[in-house]
């Protein structure tokens, strides 16, 4: 396993360079990157049919910064210049635990005030160069697929609260064991977390600005199938224990064209530190060999196979709302059943034993249903035709 990316490139290439990033984060901001980019293409088009309206927008241009824009600079600045500094001076502490030094109060006082300089500098000659001696105010028209950064922001901050809260309500014994790490940890992110708060955040952004709950809803389909399965990818290269129950069954026949691995892998060197048959012993778990299913190697080629086959019908869902209940009814499916040989906090309901994933996903399975009755029903047509004939 690579719990860095530096241990990647070593077994890679054979170079030995201290890099301050972590794998599974390294995939999670991949993750996001793809996402954003197949929503942006996903928004164009949408908007291109009508479906998403533009928005006009009044601001004033050719004003002088104001004294909140300078303070604002300056405190922006002295931060990256108080941690960089730091950084740049004391790089390998930062390479051994890049997370623990980034959410540390440590910095360096003589980079703060030089990034605060600087970055007042840039600001100031920013006000400069757009000033006018008489402001005025102009009508600007925002694209949706401009306020794409800001969504990005608001699903990315939002979703690893809500997967962090989640992973945690999940496993309420090592939050009580270490309340510090457990919260401030980057491994350990439950997805329908991540999912839940990330969508309601988002939605509410998209309900402020009018573009319309269920075009963005089929717009975000594709593209929360592919982040999700660069994400375990993420999960797989850096072993950080979604792996699945103990498999000691010697691989099949039928397989005998893959690697070990993707039968059953033992995840060495994973992120955690975790030996796995000592892991399954403690767990409750009966194996021989310490080889677990890799849950997360399925579950990434599913679901990037998945998004494939979203993006090449997403032209033939043209009832609105219909590309994003089949996208809960394939994600409720494919986590169902991975959850069989997942290893995972199991409750008990109504006399059965039964995962959150399991109760999440059934949900999910069951409101993608629903969507696609109830939207095929509202034969929905676009409001913004308009617009398209005059761009």
């Amino acid at each position: 396993m690579y719990p860095t990316i530096s241990d990647l490139i070593n077994d890679l290439f054979g170079l030995n360079i201290p890099l301050p990033i972590q794998s599974f984060g390294f995939f999670v901001a991949l993750s996001f990157l793809f996402g954003a980019y197949v929503l942006q293409l996903e928004m164009k088009r949408k908007e291109g049919e009508g479906w998403l309206p533009l928005e006009r927008v009044k601001v004033m241009i050719g004003e002088k910064a104001s004294l909140l824009d300078f303070v604002t600079a300056a405190l922006l600045g002295f931060v990256i210049g108080y941690k960089l500094l730091e950084a740049a001076l004391n790089y390998m502490e930062l390479v051994q635990d890049p997370q623990s030094f980034i959410l540390s109060l440590r910095g360096n006082m003589l980079g703060g005030i030089a990034g605060a300089a600087f970055s007042t500098f840039l600001k100031k000659r920013e006000s400069d160069k757009n000033k006018l001696d008489v402001p005025k105010e102009v009508n600007q028209v925002v694209h949706p697929y401009e306020l794409i950064g800001n969504i990005v922001m608001i699903a990315a901050f939002a979703g690893l609260l809500g997967a962090k809260i989640f992973h945690n309500l999940e496993n309420l014994d090592e939050l009580m064991a270490d309340p510090a790490g457990a919260l401030t940890s980057f491994s350990g992110l439950t997805f329908y977390g991540g999912l839940i708060c990330g969508s309601a955040a988002v939605l509410y952004y998209t309900k402020k600005h009018s573009l319309g709950v269920i075009h963005m809803l089929d717009s975000a389909g594709p593209g929360l199938m592919l982040a999700y399965g660069v994400g375990r990818i993420g999960c797989q290269v850096a072993g950080d224990g979604d792996w699945g129950i103990p498999n000691d069954a010697p691989k099949p026949d039928w397989l005998s064209f893959a690697p070990d691995w993707v039968w059953a892998y033992n995840y060495p060197n994973n992120v955690l530190g975790i030996d796995l048959k000592t892991s399954f012993l403690n767990d409750g778990y009966n194996s021989l060999t310490g080889y677990a299913w890799p849950t997360p190697l399925y579950e990434a080629t599913v679901c990037i196979g998945l998004f494939w086959l979203l993006w090449a019908f997403r032209k033939k869902f043209t009832v609105p709302g219909m590309m994003f209940s089949v996208y809960l009814m394939l994600n409720g499916i494919e986590r169902f059943f991975v959850e069989k040989i997942r290893v995972n906090t199991v409750y008990t309901l109504f006399g059965s034993e039964i995962t959150q994933a399991e109760i999440i996903s059934t949900l999910l399975f069951i409101a993608g249903v629903i969507g696609v009755i109830v939207f095929r029903r509202m034969n929905l047509k676009p409001k913004y035709t308009e617009q398209v004939a005059g761009s």
